[in-house]
């Protein structure tokens, strides 16, 4: 399937739905060391809720000691107002995790391991065998309590500790993730900003093309400066759902210095402009970004923040009318 056509030389999404999910206060808030307090979470969630976000990664429920930032998960997750048609999510490490994440009313619980050996050891301490057996138990607990369960595969489009990662394992945890555990949806991710646009074209269809009943999700960093061209591309490969992050927050530890993940309004922005149906009411989602300087203690990535939509115009200078007096008045 073609993104749109070209008329004019603007690209056409002729009002193609494409889903914007908000990552933002898990992905991006787990990062920052200044506590958001928690009333100022729900109040940022729910902003969000009404900006028209399809899903919302609300919070995470692994350790409070390891990421003191997202402890008070349960309250946020419990006390938030709930938009209809909303998906609200929660990261899901473990047992214990999905314990909580039931007791707190998740929607969807979003399972986390990677693609590649090295990441997965790094950062879970677990191999991939033993991270698939472990997010086993915890799908078992989700199905028995009649809660969706997304995968998430952390460096399908390649490992800063191994470089490029085989489509076939990247597919091959795919169909073990659908085939064995029966999940409903899957997330390919770009974990440390390593994709480019015509990689991303080929996985996207070769997973349209052997689920294309399954909701698939690609979550792209924007470290090296490709996020909006990534997105693009697996939008005319046939992909309709994406994580992005309010403000472009987040980052992770094994890309020292990266940006965060794609940006809420950017994308939601540049979407707009061709066409695409996000269901975003950009002027709130601007408005929430606008929020989290205060909230974080730090400028954010975001160019729409810094720079206003494309059409919002600037007044002309003072003095205008002299300058156009003068203009015509040199007139031939």
């Amino acid at each position: 399937m073609n993104a749109g056509s070209t008329t004019n030389g603007a690209w056409d999404g002729a009002g193609r739905r494409i889903h914007m999910q908000e990552v933002g206060t898990r992905d991006g808030l787990q990062v920052e060391a200044r506590f958001v307090p928690t009333p100022q979470k729900i109040a940022l969630v729910d902003a969000l809720s009404k900006a028209g976000m399809a899903k919302i990664e609300v919070t995470s429920f692994v350790s409070p000691k390891a990421i003191p930032q997202l402890a008070d998960g349960e309250i946020v997750l419990r006390e938030i107002e709930r938009a209809p048609g909303v998906i609200y999510s929660a990261l899901v490490p473990n047992v214990r995790g999905a314990e909580r994440a039931i007791d707190a009313r998740a929607d969807e619980m979003n399972l986390v391991m990677s693609a590649s050996e090295s990441h997965n050891l790094s950062n879970l301490r677990m191999t991939r065998d033993q991270s698939f057996a472990a997010l086993s138990q915890v799908n078992a607990i989700a199905r028995q309590a009649g809660v969706a369960v997304n995968v998430s595969l952390s460096c399908s489009f390649g490992c800063p500790m191994e470089g490029d990662v085989p489509f076939q394992t990247v597919l091959d945890w795919c169909g073990r993730y659908v085939g064995e555990l029966g999940a409903h949806a899957v997330t390919l991710c770009d974990t440390t900003g390593m994709a480019y646009p015509t990689q991303v074209a080929k996985l996207t269809r070769a997973f349209r093309e052997r689920w294309p009943d399954i909701e698939l999700t690609l979550h792209f960093h924007n470290t090296r400066g490709m996020g909006l061209a990534n997105v693009l591309a697996a939008i005319d490969a046939g992909a309709d759902r994406f994580d992005a992050s309010l403000g472009g927050i987040g980052g992770c530890p094994y890309a020292p210095g990266a940006t965060g993940n794609v940006c809420s309004e950017e994308i939601a922005h540049a979407l707009a402009l061709m066409g695409y149906d996000t269901g975003v009411d950009l002027a709130r989602l601007i408005e929430a970004s606008n929020r989290l300087p205060a909230l974080i203690g730090h400028d954010t990535p975001s160019q729409i923040v810094k720079a206003g939509r494309r059409l919002d115009l600037h007044p002309v200078p003072d003095d205008f009318d002299i300058i156009r007096e003068r203009a015509l008045a040199r007139a031939p």
